[in-house]
């Protein structure tokens, strides 16, 4: 295994889920000289001149916070917005955001898609699934009850398999419409209910190309936080290289020799296609299938 990381992993947080429910002692954190406020605008981080993620004191009039956790002893806050739940709250990628994220250490990434994962969550979960009555947060925001019936409700993650279908030392890129000109990436799909990593790798394949797994190796994750996915990204033989496109998936999709993927990864002018961006676990994949994982 190579020591190349994923994006959107190495947060230096701890995330003291031992105090979560002691309000006494998350207020005195709140209170603390050292406590800092993460700044965000809607969903996005608002940088400082350093294009880091810009830290501010708690002021009195915070309103519901999070507490993220501690880094290097001192408290780290999000705030939670008015607990409406009144939806999310701003656009769900902008394009300032990932201009920050091209350039944003991976770490300060990895805290931040904590405090936007809970920040859009607790902006979606108002009211309880069960009743419709009102939720309230508590656990220092990482939890909302009910008000009516008193159920708890906790911030969810969706699993998606993120994966390179191989064969005869090539392997399958695709593209979505929505992607920039020219770029391709590893094939993607949600877990579905009842199923394993391996299974939802081999019916993502064959779904959106027809392709068999006769095998699959897991390789990484990564937290993606549009909203809460965890991006598992694995690597799958196929028995043939027949392809079988399914349009309402992918635009297009086709084999790509190691060269051609290292050429790409180089962004080489005349490379058959661009890369996905560096934050992203889909060029993890390609970094890691280069380097032999």
């Amino acid at each position: 295994m190579t020591d190349i990381i994923p994006g959107f992993t190495g947060s230096p947080l701890e995330r003291v889920d031992h105090l979560r429910d002691d309000a006494e002692a998350v207020e005195c954190l709140r209170r603390d000289p050292a406590a800092r406020l993460l700044a965000m605008n809607g969903l996005d981080p608002v940088p400082n001149e350093a294009g880091e993620l810009t830290w501010l004191p708690v002021p009195e009039d915070a309103g519901a916070l999070i507490l993220l956790g501690l880094i290097d002893g001192a408290p780290r806050f999000a705030a939670m917005g008015d607990g409406s739940g009144g939806g999310v709250v701003g656009p769900s990628r902008s394009p300032l955001l990932f201009k920050l994220l091209a350039t944003l250490p991976y770490a300060e990434a990895a805290t931040y898609a904590a405090a936007r994962s809970l920040v859009d969550w607790h902006a979606r979960h108002g009211h309880c699934p069960r009743c419709g009555a009102p939720t309230e947060p508590f656990r220092a925001g990482w939890a909302r009850r009910c008000s009516a019936d008193g159920s708890e409700h906790f911030p969810r993650t969706d699993p998606v398999v993120i994966m390179l279908a191989e064969h005869d030392g090539r392997v399958l890129v695709g593209r979505q419409a929505m992607f920039p000109a020219g770029r391709y990436s590893a094939l993607a799909g949600f877990v579905e209910v009842g199923e394993s990593i391996e299974e939802a790798v081999a019916r993502e394949l064959f779904e959106e190309a027809g392709v068999r797994a006769t095998s699959v190796r897991y390789l990484a994750s990564q937290p993606w936080p549009f909203p809460s996915s965890l991006m598992i990204a694995c690597v799958a033989v196929v028995e043939d290289d027949r392809i079988t496109l399914d349009a309402k998936e992918l635009e297009d999709a086709m084999w790509v020799t190691g060269d051609e993927v290292a050429a790409a990864m180089r962004e080489e002018a005349g490379a058959r296609f661009l890369p996905p961006p560096p934050y992203a676990i889909a060029n993890t994949l390609f970094q890691r299938w280069l380097a032999g994982d």
